[in-house]
């Protein structure tokens, strides 16, 4: 294995040196372009970090999700899942954050560094609430990089392309993969029978 230890390596492999487009794009705050792609965007990737290593979860609602208080405040609520919060523990602990947000149909990723507080402040859950249901908390990040990405991932992937999309048939179902890892104690198709009522008594 040819593994690559120091930074003067492996910037040697990537010549020439990155083009001014590639690094003045990056703003400490978000711009009234860069504000129409969050408005857009109805999934995003949250990256934290804490003292058991790194976690990475989806996040998706209903497009502009994510509220720009301000150029340098974004608030995201966190609506229910599954309650293990291990991104939510993470920032308590550890207030780094980035976030990759897609839009469906463009080539174009958004992407986030900065750091996080969570707030529980009643007015700020209700003025959340979808359904008269309120998340439980608000994700308050603070920008401090804030920068597009060249659709080229996305090109390549194909992502968008209705001949990419893959038939659920043809992928293990969950409670399957629950009753593998489980010896059979928990999922089993009674498991994927009940998801969806389940999944749509609870979306909020």
């Amino acid at each position: 294995m040819h593994e690559i230890t120091t930074l003067e390596s492996l910037e040697a492999l990537y010549q020439p040196a990155p083009v001014p487009a590639s690094t003045v794009k990056v703003a400490d705050h978000i711009t009234p372009h860069y504000a129409a792609l969050i408005q857009a965007s109805p999934f995003l990737a949250l990256a934290t970090v804490g003292p058991e290593g790194l976690d990475c979860s989806p996040r998706g609602d209903l497009p502009g999700f994510v509220r720009i208080a301000d150029p340098k405040t974004l608030m995201l609520p966190d609506r229910r899942g599954n309650n293990r919060i291990d991104s939510l523990r993470n920032i308590v602990r550890d207030p780094r954050v980035a976030l990759l947000f897609l839009i469906p149909g463009s080539g174009t990723t958004f992407r986030v560094n900065g750091r996080a507080v969570l707030s529980a402040d009643p007015e700020l859950l209700e003025s959340f609430a979808v359904d008269g249901k309120r998340p439980r908390t608000v994700m308050i990040v603070t920008v401090e990089e804030a920068y597009f990405q060249c659709a080229r991932a996305i090109v390549r992937s194909g992502l968008w392309k209705a001949e990419s999309q893959v038939q659920p048939s043809a992928l293990p179902t969950p409670g399957a993969m629950l009753a593998a890892v489980t010896a059979g104690e928990v999922g089993g198709e009674a498991y994927d029978s009940a998801w969806p009522d389940r999944a749509a008594k609870t979306m909020w």
